[in-house]
């Protein structure tokens, strides 16, 4: 009864902590609602100069108007003329024609397809960036003017044509002005001078920033998570379907969650949102549980981690990135439930009063599950004979929440952005069983409460310069509670009293742990044309200690109270080049890595031992793009790289994995090679594939091991991954219907020859999946019901080539745990629709349609058919 009240009191202040988060919420929809004046809608926003991915400015140079065409007058509306209006979203191919003629703003069916018909035969010059021609898209206006001849069905009207305003649409991109078209038929008067041109907004295809990413020299995939916002996934899900990444969990919503990159895994890979570790952004419990709709693309960095994030990564580096438009006015919130007692809520907000430059944002989430899924398990009868039965399990729930406020200044001569953001979070789980599924718990739970906030300060000096500085501090406080009085059957009854050990081990526990991490980051680069050189300083200082609240021996040593600091700092410099219009660009860089760690450990006799290391090292890279052409190219990319352990590698969680002070930094050269594909505007509709090989040479490889009841992380001396991954997708002219698909195979083999694993030598490295796939079906369609709605109907399905749970050499074939061949399919329907200024869209969806008995680690069942509805409100 202590440990389900003690959970309760824990669910309900996160919940009281959201509620506090709501109502921040509302209130700033509220007083944003008051500053947006009606005026302040139809004003033209500033748009910042296009950047590319490493915050160089790119040159745009928009369509120009080589060659008008006469539109005629419908035939059909001479009998009563008048005059009418055409809006037309035109797409503007790479050699200057017209691809597409899109009604965007209707003047009545026969002017629509008069005004369509003309805007084919336009010719342009073709949009550039820094010279290389790219597609783009425009609004294009042309006038249809009735006028008093004698013979209106002989004459046509003159008709001008001139390019439109496009203040409402959101993307942030140059604007152009075009000459008007104007023209007239033998016989009929002159017309009159059309009005100057409006400034025409020009979204150039294919240059987005998710798309100079893609392109450029940086190893790097991106995954846009627009679609995704709208269903029920989580981020774990929407990283799983793209190549070369694995997720493994260990059940529902909430659960441990093993994230690969290539085969390296666990903190060999990075975790950023918005380039500051993940830990002092308010989510210290994992990437899995950061919500989707919070996220406007996902970053993955495949072996070659950039220099502006200041990280000791191995093997990769995932950075999500949130909605960087500050401008004007913007709310949305979700909702979404499911099967087994799961329920998710997200909301943000913001508001940037464009005359004195002040913003806002807030948001908030809370999450929570029972995770109360059939598993199937061993059940002793009374004469303890172990039976197969399916039960529900009692002792599996999870509840998290929390919310962040950001407030400051925005385009200020003297700063770019100024803004300091604070953030609360807090998460509670229940642990069921141990890690095999084996015996079940019914009072052990495990959680964690994060406070903390950030400054962040970017500005441009002499138009060459860049200066970003960010400064971070967070607070987490864990909970571990392992203090049940009985031992527990699957059915959760009390089989057995026990007042003296805990269901983990020997002891009872009710432990209590502080962590303070401090973040600072200096990154300055300067440019010119062609080139520029980058410098980065990021240094951190993490602090722990912590309580064992029960101790047989009240006056005998607490090992938790042993003090652990550890101090990184990641020093760093690249050289970039860009010659020959962007066709070639090059990146060379070295870093120079620093950890101190000064650590107390308990020893015989009751007493604490010091332990202290300092260590060094250095590595270097390079990053090669070489464009074949301008939709297809080729990269190569290497480093040196060095992780330093992490705080929780070298201490521990304090619960059920043990601290190991004697952890060595792990090293490993990486490299890629791959080539690219972005073919859109064909007749056949939208190309896009990669094919990429990787090898990664690990020494001193940190892996988590142990026994059913604990773990500690330890060196390996050696591993290798050696694979190849491959993407292909392809969408219809229109945007009707897509097919995408991915594969990836690594060979992941231990290569110690001596020491704990020299007798596994060229085993595979065990429990991590090595052949894997995914692929993806959408069709839509749009303006079903009303104007600009869409209906979708999407199908995702993900294999798993089943693997061992151990090392392969040990043992018969016929008695090695496994990991069976897994397909795994899931259904979702999705409608959109717009109510005034408000879009609502509505989903429906089926996990694991065919209900498979799934496992991502031995002996952990993950739920079986799951459904989801969610409800999305975005102003």
């Amino acid at each position: 009864m202590y440990v389900e009240q003690a959970f309760v009191r824990r669910v309900l202040a996160r919940v009281a902590l959201f509620a506090g988060i709501r109502r921040a919420t509302w209130l700033a929809l509220t007083i944003a609602a008051v500053l947006r004046s009606p005026s302040a809608r139809a004003e033209e926003p500033s748009h910042p100069p296009s950047q590319s991915a490493r915050g160089t400015t790119s040159a745009l140079a928009p369509p120009v108007l080589l060659e008008g065409v006469q539109a005629e007058y419908p035939s059909g509306e001479t009998a009563a003329p008048r005059d009418a209006a055409v809006v037309l979203r035109l797409l503007i191919a790479t050699d200057g024609s017209v691809a597409e003629a899109g009604v965007q703003r209707s003047g009545g069916e026969a002017f629509d397809d008069a005004a369509r018909a003309a805007a084919m035969k336009l010719r342009f010059a073709p949009a550039r960036r820094d010279g290389v021609p790219v597609a783009a898209r425009i609004l294009y206006r042309m006038e249809f003017h009735a006028r008093s001849v004698p013979d209106a069905a002989r004459v046509p009207a003159v008709v001008a044509a001139s390019p439109e305003s496009a203040a409402a649409t959101t993307s942030a991109a140059p604007k152009l002005s075009a000459p008007p078209l104007s023209s007239s038929s033998s016989g009929a008067a002159p017309p009159s001078a059309p009005a100057p041109a409006a400034p025409v907004e020009v979204s150039v295809r294919g240059q987005s920033a998710a798309d100079r990413l893609r392109q450029s020299a940086e190893a790097v995939k991106v995954v846009e998570t627009k679609r995704e916002e709208d269903r029920s996934a989580d981020m774990g899900d929407v990283l799983a379907r793209t190549q070369g990444v694995s997720v493994q969990r260990s059940g529902g919503l909430g659960s441990d969650t093993r994230f690969s990159l290539n085969g390296l895994t666990d903190d060999q890979i990075r975790f950023f949102l918005d380039g500051l570790p993940l830990e002092l952004s308010g989510y210290p419990f994992g990437i899995s549980n950061v919500p989707v709709n919070r996220v406007e693309r996902a970053e993955i960095y495949s072996g070659v981690v950039p220099l502006r994030f200041g990280a000791d990564a191995l093997g990769g580096a995932v950075n999500l990135v949130t909605d960087q438009d500050l401008r004007g006015t913007h709310a949305a919130g979700s909702f979404e439930a499911g099967s087994y007692g799961t329920g998710r809520l997200a909301v943000t907000a913001r508001h940037l009063d464009e005359a004195t430059g002040l913003f806002l944002r807030v948001s908030g989430f809370a999450d929570g599950s029972k995770n109360a899924y059939p598993i199937d398990v061993q059940q002793p009868d009374a004469a303890g004979v172990p039976h197969p039965v399916t039960v529900l399990p009692f002792h599996n729930g999870y509840a998290a929440a929390g919310g962040s406020v950001e407030a400051g200044l925005v385009d200020k001569p003297w700063a770019r952005r100024l803004l300091v953001r604070g953030f609360a979070t807090g998460w509670d789980r229940q642990y069921q069983s141990n890690l095999v599924m084996t015996i079940p718990y019914g009072g052990v739970s495990y959680g964690e409460t994060a406070l903390g906030g950030t400054i962040r300060y970017e500005n441009v000096f002499w138009h060459r310069l860049t200066v970003s500085v960010v400064g971070g501090h967070a607070y987490t406080r864990g909970h571990f509670l392992d203090v049940a009085s009985c031992i527990y059957d699957w059915y959760g009854r009390c089989v057995l009293p026990n007042r003296t050990t805990g269901e983990t081990d020997a002891l009872h526990h009710d432990q209590l742990t502080w962590e303070h991490a401090t973040l600072g980051r200096l990154n300055l680069a300067y440019q010119t044309p062609g080139q520029a050189v980058r410098l980065n300083l990021s240094p951190t200082f993490t602090t722990r200690t912590g309580d064992e609240r029960i101790q047989a021996d009240p006056s005998a040593l607490d090992p938790l109270n042993a003090k652990r600091d550890l101090f990184s700092q990641v020093l760093g410099a690249e050289y970039e080049v860009d010659p020959f219009e962007r066709t070639l660009q090059n990146v060379v860089f070295g870093k120079y890595y620093l950890q101190m760690l000064r650590g107390e450990e308990p020893v015989a006799g009751g007493i604490l031992r010091r332990r202290d290391r300092d260590t060094n090292r250095f590595g270097v890279g390079d990053e090669l793009r070489y464009r074949l052409t301008p939709f297809l190219w080729t990269k190569a990319s290497y480093e040196r790289a060095t992780r330093l352990p992490r705080p929780d590698e070298v201490f521990g969680d304090d619960a059920l994995i043990h601290a190991n002070l004697e952890l060595l930094p792990e090293t490993s050269d990486n490299f890629n090679l791959g080539v690219g594909l972005d073919a859109r505007d064909t007749a056949a509709g939208a190309f896009r594939g990669e094919v990429n090989g990787f090898v990664r040479n690990a020494k001193q490889l940190i892996v988590l091991l142990g026994n059913d009841r604990y773990q500690t992380y330890q060196n390996v001396f050696g591993a290798r991954s050696v694979g190849v991954e491959g993407a292909a997708g392809w969408t219809s002219r229109g945007e009707h219907f897509s097919l995408d698909a991915n594969a990836t195979y690594q060979d992941f083999r231990n290569t110690s020859h001596e020491g704990t694993f020299g007798g596994f030598a060229g085993d595979r490295i065990p429990n991590r999946p090595w052949l894997f796939a995914n692929a993806a079906a959408r069709g839509q369609l749009a303006n079903v019901v009303r104007r600009r709605d869409l209906l979708a109907l999407i199908w995702n399905t993900h294999y798993v080539l089943g693997f061992f749970r151990s090392w392969e050499s040990i043992g018969l074939l016929s008695t090695k745990q496994t990991i069976p061949t897994q397909l795994v399919h899931t259904v979702a329907l999705t409608y959109a629709a717009d109510a005034g200024d408000l879009r609502i869209t509505s989903s429906f969806e089926v996990q694991n349609l065919t209900d498979e008995r799934v496992y991502d680690f031995y002996g952990i069942q993950r739920p079986g058919r799951t459904f989801f509805t969610k409800t999305t409100l975005e102003y």
